[in-house]
């Protein structure tokens, strides 16, 4: 891991309590598609240079994915045109929500196949799996995450590199990224096992979650 931007963070915790809290917060405080948006927020803001760049965001069916097609459209408000690979059929209530708003303001949303290519964009969003994943990756995840590994763009995980465990930093087969960001609180499995080798940069957006 080439730079923390918190190299001390206050807070560190396990996959099991951020469920725990996110839904807690969702419960008592703030909705899930307002969390969600927030998130995509923190994103766009931790990255300066999406001007100018051909971007492609491969979105999962899981709230991360859900993250980028939020992503997406704060992109496409902001003049940026960027694309959108699905890798999984499946679609999240709220992510289902934030896919609908891309796709009427018009950004592309496309399959992502076996053969996809991704060395034409400068920059990859990896919205595919979120911290809850344990174990191989297999079938259209993993596919896209050797493309994007294949594909020589600068890359950003969102929460956390998909195909690591959240608790543990084990993987597999993981995105190898540039910048990780974690949503919410640091994930214990950021720090441990693996993390190093796939992990380039790592920062934390604060989206309001209330910590049980």
């Amino acid at each position: 891991m080439e730079e923390k931007d918190n190299l001390c963070p206050d807070k560190v915790i396990s996959v099991d309590q951020m469920r725990r809290s996110d839904a807690y917060t969702i419960e008592h405080f703030v909705s899930g598609r307002e969390l969600m948006y927030r998130a995509a927020e923190g994103v766009f803001r931790s990255y300066d240079s999406w001007q100018g760049k051909r971007i492609a965001i491969a979105a999962g069916g899981g709230n991360n994915g859900g993250d980028g097609y939020a992503l997406a459209g704060i992109l496409k408000r902001e003049g940026i045109d960027p694309v959108i690979y699905k890798v999984s059929d499946k679609l999240s209530e709220d992510g289902k929500y934030y896919h609908d708003m891309a796709a009427e303001l018009g950004v592309m949303i496309m399959d992502f196949c076996q053969d996809t290519d991704l060395s034409e964009y400068d920059v990859i969003v990896d919205c595919i799996l979120g911290t809850g994943f344990k174990g191989e990756i297999r079938g259209r995840a993993k596919d896209a995450v050797t493309a994007i590994n294949e594909s020589g763009a600068y890359v950003i995980s969102v929460d956390i590199n998909s195909g690591m465990n959240g608790d543990t930093g084990e993987a597999l087969l993981a995105v190898r990224s540039d910048l990780t960001v974690s949503i919410g609180y640091y994930k214990q499995g950021l720090f441990r096992g693996d993390a190093d080798r796939y992990i380039g940069r790592l920062t934390n957006v604060d989206i309001g979650i209330v910590l049980v």
